[in-house]
């Protein structure tokens, strides 16, 4: 039986400190601030992060760097079999293509999985990869079950401040300014490769209203179910726990699953949307992770 290690990268959520407890390997995500190099959950915390992005620190994000990674993969290679790695969506970063270019010198032994997830969504393909290997399952059947659902999970994102998107230039100045003027809160989609602009929405309250109902509509038109229990639904945020777990209490009122996950969103999509974010997902369920 082929042992194979599961390993993602910090946008997942996953922590080092996670990563340790359930015996998926994480790959840092490296961020340059002001000109320096920080690589997230060493030596950039999550407050480290708001503090300088609120700040007008210059961020920048960047690819794991390529002889980190594959110096990564050879240590790992000393104990597993394979490894099956799964980094951010292909839509939102460039380093899934340069992961899959890396991996070609290492003999089949690694499967890049480009199955266009990030955060709590990456997070999950992650533990149910896991779930997998554990089980027996090799690298190319792990790979594979991950891909057939690849397009069966969407987020939604409500942000609270206009000025990170017309800071990143998903926004005009222009349309930014009106839209602060008149409070105009955008919701914003991720679905398969591309973060869009869905709907847009005046208060908080609406706004989330707009996500939940989305989230009904994508159950029934893209998961295509009628059963809760196929899907997970979980909340991400940019520096709002509170709101998180108030959002939490009214998604199960509409959605009576077990239990909705609440994670802090990536730091890679937080540059771009910056603080008081809150976030929702579905997912359709691969395999019982609890």
């Amino acid at each position: 039986m082929s042992k194979v290690a599961i390993l993602t990268d910090s946008n997942s959520g996953i922590t080092q400190a996670d990563s340790k407890e359930l015996g998926i390997f994480v790959v840092p995500m490296p961020f340059y601030i002001d000109g320096n190099l920080y690589y997230e959950d060493i030596d950039l915390t999550q407050d480290e992060f708001y503090e300088k992005l609120t700040k007008g620190g210059e961020i920048t994000t960047s690819m794991p760097i390529a002889g980190n990674l594959m110096d990564l993969w050879t240590k790992l290679l000393e104990d597993y079999d394979e490894i099956v790695y799964i980094p951010m969506s292909s839509g939102l970063s460039s380093s899934m293509a340069t992961a899959k270019m890396l991996a070609e010198d290492f003999d089949g032994r690694i499967v890049v999985v480009d199955n266009q997830r990030i955060s709590v969504t990456q997070k999950l393909s992650a533990l149910e990869a896991k779930k997998l290997a554990d089980m027996g399952k090799s690298a190319k059947e792990i790979c594979d079950a991950l891909m057939e659902i690849k397009s069966l999970s969407t987020i939604y994102i409500t942000v609270d401040t206009l000025e990170y998107l017309k800071k990143g230039g998903r926004l005009t100045p222009a349309v930014a300014a009106i839209g602060s003027l008149l409070k105009i809160k955008p919701v914003l989609s991720i679905y398969g490769e591309k973060l869009d602009k869905y709907s847009m929405a005046r208060t908080m309250k609406q706004a989330k209203q707009i996500m939940i109902d989305a989230l009904k509509k994508d159950i029934k038109n893209v998961i295509k179910t009628d059963n809760i229990d196929d899907v997970v639904i979980s909340i991400a945020h940019t520096q709002n726990q509170e709101a998180a777990e108030k959002f939490r209490e009214e998604l199960l009122e509409d959605f009576p699953v077990k239990e909705i996950w609440i994670d802090p969103l990536s730091l890679s999509v937080s540059c771009h949307i910056g603080p008081g974010a809150l976030a929702c997902t579905v997912t359709k369920k691969l395999i019982e992770i609890n």
